[in-house]
């Protein structure tokens, strides 16, 4: 019974000098799915030659459709991701009645743009595509 309430005790005794710590990864990402939109895809699948209704297949919709002056369609794809990471840390200890805690808050945020122009000719077939990618 002496040994029983011993524990109890310790384990209770030294919790409030115990410290907590904390990690949150808040990937609150407004992007598009890495496996639907990058500059490999586009390098590995759009290919000259190709019909429009291949590269909606392989990039879905564009967000830009315009015409040159030989009526020829050009596709803008034009993709943001913005990733946002925070962590935030606490620790406390209590000894009888006074008491202390301290808590760290980062947070950090990058963005990334994808941008694909794709050219057809007068047929629908790509004549000419680029891209160019940037991260800030």
């Amino acid at each position: 019974m002496k040994y029983r309430n011993i524990l109890s005790i310790l384990a209770f005794g030294t919790l409030p000098f115990m410290s907590a710590c904390s990690t949150t990864n808040d990937n609150n990402n407004y992007y598009w799915p890495e496996e639907q939109m990058t500059v490999a895809k586009v390098q590995r699948e759009i290919r000259i030659g190709m019909p429009s209704s291949s590269v909606i297949d392989v990039l879905g919709s564009p967000n830009m459709v315009t015409t040159d002056s030989e009526r020829r369609e050009t596709w803008v794809y034009d993709k943001v991701s913005t990733n946002i990471q925070a962590s935030a840390s606490s620790s406390g200890a209590w000894i009888l009645f006074f008491g202390g805690s301290s808590a760290n808050h980062r947070a950090s945020s990058n963005q990334r743009t994808l941008t694909i122009v794709v050219k057809f000719d007068e047929d629908g077939f790509v004549r000419d595509f680029a891209y160019r990618t940037s991260t800030f």
